[in-house]
């Protein structure tokens, strides 16, 4: 047991244990992060200018149902456009596993139904919109003021780590 190469095997071994934990975070998946922003309200944006036309307050463009990929994944997607003209993303019930490097992403990629569908949104146009909150609740993503949403028609939730969607949901205009 005290030879150099047991040794050697024996810290070889514990440092790829130890890059192993750092690289796929396992108690991630038993640490759920639950998040409760509020919708953007009215309130909380400037008011338009007389010349603005439309109602004020949050108006809904879009909307999608999350799927899974990769891990269980519920919730519904809306885009809103605020009373200051800005668009927010706001995902309501979420419910998925957490993970490393979780991101929300808004993509040109078609949402595809099962591993099919897990490793498409990095092919084409994709904007990050930052990192996942939480794992469950609700909350709010800004969207980059000219975000095109006939090009920008998916949203993901996407393991950065590894280049892995564990859900999205089609954008359909309202």
């Amino acid at each position: 047991m005290t030879s150099p190469v047991m040794i050697g095997a024996l810290a070889l071994a514990l440092v790829a244990a130890g890059f192993g934990l750092c690289w796929f975070q396992p108690w991630k998946l038993w640490a759920d992060r639950t998040v409760s922003e509020a919708a953007p309200s009215e309130a909380a944006t400037t008011r338009p200018s007389a010349e603005q036309s439309g109602p004020a307050g949050p108006r809904t463009l879009a909307t999608g149902t999350l799927i899974s990929h990769e891990h269980s994944t519920t919730g519904t997607v809306r885009v809103l456009r605020l009373a200051d003209g800005s668009l927010s993303l706001r995902l309501e019930n979420l419910d998925t596993s957490n993970g490393p490097d979780l991101k929300v992403w808004i993509t040109d990629a078609p949402v595809r139904e099962g591993k099919d569908g897990w490793g498409v949104f990095d092919d084409g146009a994709y904007v990050n919109l930052g990192d996942l909150k939480g794992n469950k609740g609700d909350q709010n993503y800004r969207l980059p003021a000219g975000l095109d949403l006939g090009t920008y028609t998916s949203v993901s939730i996407w393991c950065d780590r590894f280049d892995v969607s564990f859900g999205a949901a089609p954008l359909s205009r309202v």
